[in-house]
């Protein structure tokens, strides 16, 4: 979604075959740089350009306006929520590849890399492939899958560049956002068309692989107002297994896309968006191969996926103290491979009002519906019973900001009521407040529930995911069901937090946070038994989804940005996390307590240092601790990232990055809450150009 982008690969470690290759690569992309450096002298006209967050006073910053706390917009400094803006300049100067990799560099946020193409990201716990808590938007449209309960983020690559800002909640958002928004939102926001007008290309070479190569071009048509359109494509390479040979996880992808917006008149406005992709990715993975003689083995397998979506967005001001939107959004995809196939539909509508009403009330409420409709194919590894369901979700939800003491003291009260196909009806209430004592300090403290609602795989699933001789020369087929009276997993949050911006140079931002969980996901074991089908006879040993646990979470999240210089900027960031989960009476859970309890870290720490150097050179380095493991035997890591980028006029940057420089080889997650054999991450560096014109 982004520009075209060359990387002069740092060929650290690779056969002189493919240093020649590199080389004459590299020999390539500098005539092309000499070629656009002298273009660059000829006045084309440029795009808008990214302002310079550095040259702004940390009070500045504090006074960014997001949206995702109260779906309006509001100054991070009144958000009554653990917020945490990723900007234009911070993804500028990230060198960041991906989506994923600038999540890092979000404080609590624990992002985990498992191979070349899949990820564990969460927020305060439950960390795994599927982070099921976690709720993901793209410009207002979910990407959270209603079918594994998760992200499947090797399919969500907004291009970098198109990007205006990330906001990231960490805490529970479900009042506004609905169930699954239990942990934490990040909604991805893009730039409007009217600020990228004119033609972008970039192309990338490095260690990892080649890409993205992007282009895009953004203009004016006279009844379709502004507009941007673009493609992209990249091929990653794989990764070594943790036994050192070769994983055959190397990740392509092909996307493109287009937005418009459109004033239809003073007081309407039309926004639309579309996509189309297709890729593919390899990973090993351990399946049922028959069972007749019994085999099961870790293969090689490629992931194929495709999928396209558009949205279409109304926004029309009622008055200076009114004004509503409309969105409208469908969304197909495809997955599959030898193992399992999949499609999905799903359409949504949402309707939203705000209104100010006197001089203290500040309310927000809105309607949605969502209809999914999958289809799947049964194998022997997995099967959904039916194959196919349609599921429906009906919402609406309202906020009330009072205005206690104008400037001062603020209190919000909201909630959120749905009906979906599996649990019906589930109320999600909040209750914020906020204290401001001037324009440098504000307080803030809330009370929230938020339910985790279930998707097919706890419901309607089974997966079989062991085969093995048995007594009698009878297999025994060992398999995981789902439970089709799953209840929601519910949490209770409380938290409170502090913000001050005691100089120009130094703003803090801190959170302390207790969470209380009911009816977590337990797998129980069940009476084993003897089973016709799948052929042939065989003796079964069932598994199966229960809400057999209880717990809580508590911890600290600290940030802050610091202004050593005019040219210096540095921002620190530590986390503690600490989860205690307990079986209620009766559950027989044996694996997924001490899995879950250890699957993420009990501490880490950051800290990113930006200058800007003389001939438009900017150097960037993000340094990420992360405490080990236990329960998935993952050792404690450093991970150092640079990035060098020179500005090489007004419309042409280059930059060298590299990542993963302290170690060679390190892996970042592993454990049950994965399907994919995890890789070792590896040093790597890259180059990249692009060109805007």
């Amino acid at each position: 979604m982004q520009a075209r982008t060359s990387y002069c690969g740092l060929s650290h470690g690779l056969p002189n075959f493919l240093n020649s290759v590199t080389s004459k690569r590299c020999h390539r992309h500098v005539k092309v740089g000499a070629t656009i450096a002298l273009l660059t002298l000829l006045g084309l006209p440029a795009r808008s350009q990214t302002p310079d967050l550095t040259q702004k006073s940390l009070e500045d910053l504090m006074n960014i306006e997001v949206t995702s706390v109260s779906k309006k917009e509001q100054k991070t400094s009144q958000a009554a929520a653990a917020v945490f803006v990723i900007s234009r300049e911070d993804i500028r100067r990230s060198g960041a590849l991906n989506i994923p990799d600038l999540l890092r560099m979000v404080p609590g946020l624990d992002v985990a890399q498992i191979d070349a193409s899949n990820w564990a990201i969460s927020a305060r716990g439950f960390n795994g492939q599927y982070s099921d808590k976690l709720l993901v938007l793209v410009d207002g449209r979910t990407v959270y899958t209603p079918i594994f309960a998760g992200v499947f983020w090797d399919s969500q690559n907004v291009p970098l560049d198109s990007i205006e800002r990330i906001e990231v909640i960490r805490g529970p958002g479900a009042a506004i956002w609905g169930s699954n928004a239990v942990n934490g939102v990040i909604n991805i926001i893009t730039r409007k068309a009217d600020d990228t007008q004119g033609s972008y290309v970039a192309a990338g070479l490095g260690y990892i692989g080649t890409g993205p190569e992007t282009i895009g071009y953004g203009g004016n048509a006279r009844h379709l107002g502004a507009f941007r359109a673009y493609a992209e494509g990249f091929h990653y390479n794989s990764l070594p297994t943790f036994t050192g040979i070769d994983g055959q996880d190397d990740w392509r992808l092909v996307h493109g896309g287009f937005r418009t917006d459109s004033t239809l008149s003073a007081k309407d406005s039309l926004t639309t968006e579309g996509e189309a992709y297709a890729g593919n990715a390899g990973e090993f993975t351990l399946t049922p191969l028959s069972l007749q003689p019994p085999v099961t083995a870790t293969v090689a397998l490629h992931d194929s996926y495709s999928g396209w979506n558009a949205l279409i967005r109304w926004n029309r001001i009622i008055s200076s103290r009114s004004d509503t939107s409309l969105q409208v959004y469908f969304d197909r995809t495809n997955r599959g491979d030898t193992t399992y196939a999949l499609g999905l539909d799903t359409f949504d509508i949402d309707f939203q009002h705000h209104v100010m009403v006197g001089t203290r009330q500040d309310i927000v409420w809105g309607l949605g519906y969502r209809v999914s409709s999958d289809d799947t194919a049964p194998t022997l590894r997995i099967v959904f019973t039916p194959n196919d369901r349609v599921t429906q979700l009906f919402s609406s939800f309202v906020q009330d900001e009072i205005a206690i003491r104008a400037e001062r003291l603020h209190l919000s009260l909201g909630a959120r009521v749905e009906h979906n196909s599996y649990t019906g009806i589930d109320v999600e209430p909040s209750a914020r407040l906020v204290w401001t004592p001037d324009s440098k300090n504000m307080a803030w403290g809330a009370v929230s529930g938020a339910d985790r609602t279930p998707a097919r795989t706890d419901t309607d699933v089974r997966v079989n995911y062991t085969a093995l001789p048995g007594p009698g020369g009878m297999p025994i087929l060992v398999s995981v069901f789902g439970n089709p009276n799953f209840r929601n997993e519910r949490l209770t949050a409380f938290e409170a937090g502090y913000r001050n911006a005691w100089t120009s140079s130094f703003s803090l931002d801190s959170t302390i946070f207790y969470n209380r969980y009911r009816d977590l996901v337990s797998v129980e074991p069940g009476a084993t038994r003897i089973e016709t089908n799948p052929a042939p006879t065989h003796l079964l040993v069932p598994e199966s989804f229960g809400n057999g646990l209880h717990g809580e979470t508590h911890g600290i999240e600290l940030f802050a940005n610091w202004k050593v210089a005019s040219f210096w900027t540095l921002s620190p960031g530590y986390s503690f996390f600490s989860m205690h989960l307990h079986p209620f009476a009766g559950s027989q859970d044996f694996t997924d307590a001490a899995g879950t309890e250890g699957g993420s870290p009990n501490h880490k720490a950051q800290l990113r240092s930006s200058v800007s150097l003389p001939w438009n050179l900017q150097w960037n380095a993000s340094a990420y601790f992360v405490n080990r493991l236990p329960a998935v035997s993952i050792p404690s890591y450093t991970r150092l990232d640079k990035n060098l980028l020179w500005k090489a006029g007004e419309r042409v940057s280059i930059s060298v990055a590299g990542q993963n420089l302290l170690k060679n080889l390190h892996p970042e997650y592993s454990g049950p809450n994965s399907t994919v054999q995890p890789g070792l991450m590896r040093r790597a560096g890259y180059a990249k150009i692009t060109w805007s014109f």
